[in-house]
């Protein structure tokens, strides 16, 4: 998991310290001490100093203060235990807020003195309360602790696990997560980590599976990877390639080689394969299919169901089509399109481009992974396919054969095995790097055009492809 840890009152004790210091400064100016217990911040309202007083003596001994702290009671510990156990530390503070020279070398300092384990330092604007979201969503957090409430308030609303910890200028608001200590802490994220082992994710694969050889290993791959996904349903989706094969040919070919593959890995298919549409929206397309049907009536029965699209998005596009009130339930990660850096979206899980206009402007929950310029780099070679997996069994021995002739690109030696990038993304987001973007317009040319107040998608910017392929080879050659 990736546990993102502010610093001041999460990790340092600030707010006792910081009392400490104008307390000691205060029996210099008046010692009148501490008239106001319930004030919300000590430099507000705590002291009877004046406004000027405040501000002089905060921004002349902040830095000072700040270098002095020391980490709360056991907090080293198990942080360190975290980290040990495979956690990524993350330390995600508000302190770039002009108060401090260099605030980025001056945590880091501090952290390196007290030999805090972390990943990665990033520091945001303590004054713009969705920046330590946004940071957490770029960065895949999957829990933050911090002390402020607003900040865990906007956390919470974007779906990151926060935890509260108390102090007492935080106590005037419910929050279901609020922690004390350090060993509490540990507890809860180690009982959560163990949680969602066990909960099974509910996915639906749509694909286009006899179109080239990716298809295979990443529903190969999502079927050795049952004990995270509960796999409700394996949708076909259109493909034709020019002069050899129509879609409706494509849709059966697909369709008997999910069987395949499914009898190789001993995984009852019965009920769960669906044949798609047999043609694109874009061509005039409207009919409904079995797939189309089994995709509203799983994500009506669940309470959140995953689909997992690396083709045409067709299906999913006349399922929301016919049955909007799925968006809300569902969560698409699709393959499709290429990175900005490119000119259009001229590739074959584009293909229907209406669909694509239909998915992007339903405002369901979307995670774009590009083709080219990121899954693109999931390029192997015969040589390395065949080192890890033939052998190994029928089904890996029958992968390395399609991989060399998919039977339509003809013989090669070296391919991009670009759909397993969507299984494992659903896997471990720990190996992506993504960002949220205003979702762009599609222009007639099939460019992505930017834009700024659109609701918001995800999109893919690098995938590690040496942890992918480790996952893969260890899960099929298994």
């Amino acid at each position: 998991m990736r546990i993102g840890l502010d610093i001041d009152n999460v990790i340092a004790n600030f707010d006792d310290t910081l009392t400490k210091e104008y307390l000691k400064h205060d029996k210099e100016l008046r010692n009148n001490g501490i008239i106001d217990k319930n004030a919300v911040y000590i430099n507000k309202g705590m002291f009877d100093w004046t406004e000027e007083e405040n501000k002089e003596f905060y921004y002349s001994n902040i830095e000072r203060i700040a270098r002095s702290l020391k980490p709360i009671k056991e907090t080293v510990y198990y942080i360190k235990k975290l980290k040990q156990e495979g956690n990524e530390i993350y330390i995600i503070s508000g302190r770039e807020n002009g108060e401090y020279t260099n605030a980025f070398q001056m945590s880091k300092e501090w952290l390196d003195k007290y030999e805090i384990p972390y990943d990665k330092i990033i520091l945001t604007d303590t004054h713009d309360q969705q920046q330590k979201t946004q940071e957490c969503i770029k960065n895949n957090i999957d829990i933050m602790i911090d002390d402020s409430i607003p900040k865990c308030q906007d956390l919470e609303k974007n779906g990151i696990t926060t935890y509260m910890m108390n102090t007492r200028f935080n106590q005037n608001v419910e929050f279901k997560n609020r922690v004390s200590k350090w060993k509490e802490i540990y507890y809860k994220i180690s009982n959560q980590e163990k949680n969602k082992k066990k909960e099974k994710v509910n996915v639906i694969l749509d694909t286009d599976i006899y179109n080239e050889c990716d298809d295979q290993f990443a529903l190969a791959y999502l079927i050795k990877t049952q004990d995270r996904f509960n796999l409700e349903a394996i949708t076909v989706a259109p493909f034709h390639h020019n002069n050899s094969i129509s879609i409706p040919e494509g849709t059966e070919e697909s369709y008997q080689e999910v069987l395949k593959i499914c009898k190789w890995l001993e995984f009852d298919a019965k009920g769960k394969v669906f044949k798609g549409a047999t043609d694109f929206i874009e061509e005039g397309y409207e009919e409904t299919n079995e797939a189309v049907e089994k995709i509203i009536e799983i994500a009506h029965k669940n309470s959140k169901t995953y689909i997992l699209s690396i083709g045409a998005i067709t299906n999913i596009g006349l399922a929301i089509k016919k049955d909007p009130s799925i968006i809300p339930k569902i969560e698409i990660i699709w393959l499709g399109g290429n990175s900005f850096l490119n000119e259009n979206n001229v590739e074959t899980n584009f293909k229907d481009v209406q669909a694509v206009r239909i998915v992007f402007e339903s405002k369901v929950k979307l995670t774009v992974i590009p083709t080219k310029n990121v899954s693109s780099n999931l390029i192997t070679s015969i040589y390395e396919i065949e080192h890890y997996l033939k052998g190994k069994s029928e089904l890996c021995d029958y992968l390395c054969k399609r991989f060399r002739n998919d039977g339509f690109n003809g013989i090669q030696e070296r391919r991009v095995i670009w759909d397993i990038s969507v299984v494992a993304y659903m896997i471990d987001k720990r190996w992506f790097e993504t960002r949220e973007i205003s979702c762009p317009e599609i222009k007639e040319d099939t460019s992505y055009e930017t834009t700024q107040n659109n609701h918001k998608i995800t999109i893919v910017d690098y995938l590690d492809v040496d942890k992918i392929y480790a996952d893969l080879f260890e899960k099929l050659g298994n």
